[in-house]
């Protein structure tokens, strides 16, 4: 008979090395890249954007499962050209969007059973994400509660009125920019989209937004500049770039 596992060992993944899930929104129609495509869809050298933003996913280690949500039409082509086609196992549900980002990373939320402590949420058009940054997200979530990667603001940033007239300057060494990916546990994010929805509140530009009106501290996480999200014609190109000489 073989020997026993250590039981510190034991204790240690009993304790912080819980289940988590990625929920990876893409169901955007990508206007503001133009062209009769969803910006999801466009490649990377050969690979569409989501199938390289997948990949990158799977890469980590502690991370154990990935929701994929998708325009409701595009179901059966992403289980089939994204998730079978490069290989994506991790990818355990493709499931239907919604209208807005906030509304399918709620949906997403919805499906899932409460086995994962965890939940990452990172958008499906930022391919360049390393899983070193991931994991980084996930351990200060677990530490924590909440993280989100961010970068300091480079640039000085000022609040502008509908008339474009400046209405304030803000100190940018207190200013950072927020990526993707954020990380949250399960019964916090759920309860965030959950209260949104019920009080109307339909345009949070991310997920920490909608927990921090919850009261729960968010801890940030330095970003990386590489971790792009492609919107436009530009970041596509710079992507491409990216991409070719990683």
């Amino acid at each position: 008979m073989g020997s026993l596992p250590d039981p510190g060992l034991l204790f240690f993944r009993g304790k912080n090395l819980s289940k988590t899930v990625a929920i990876v929104p893409a169901a955007g129609a990508g206007v503001r890249m133009g062209g009769d495509r969803a910006k999801q869809y466009l490649h990377l050298k050969d690979r569409p954007i989501l199938a390289v933003t997948l990949e990158a996913l799977q890469k980590c280690v502690i991370l154990d499962d990935i929701v994929l949500v998708v325009p409701s039409e595009d179901v059966n082509y992403c289980q089939k050209e994204i998730v079978q086609k490069f290989g994506i196992f991790k990818v355990a549900n493709v499931v239907p969007g919604g209208e807005l980002r906030q509304d399918s990373v709620r949906m997403g939320l919805e499906t899932l059973n409460g086995q994962h402590d965890l939940v990452l949420i990172h958008d499906g058009v930022r391919p360049m994400v390393e899983p070193g940054l991931v994991e980084a997200v996930i351990e200060a979530a677990r530490k924590h509660r909440a993280a989100i990667s961010a970068l300091p603001a480079k640039e000085t940033v000022k609040a502008v009125d509908n008339h474009r007239q400046v209405t304030a300057t803000y100190d940018r060494t207190k200013v950072w920019m927020v990526q993707t990916p954020q990380a949250f546990h399960y019964k916090d994010i759920l309860k965030a989209h959950r209260e949104a929805l019920k009080n109307g509140l339909t345009e949070a530009t991310d997920d920490a937004f909608l927990v921090e009106k919850l009261g729960i501290p968010i801890r940030v996480v330095l970003g990386s500049e590489r971790n792009i999200k492609v919107t436009t014609p530009h970041d596509l190109a710079l992507a491409q770039y990216l991409f070719n000489i990683k």
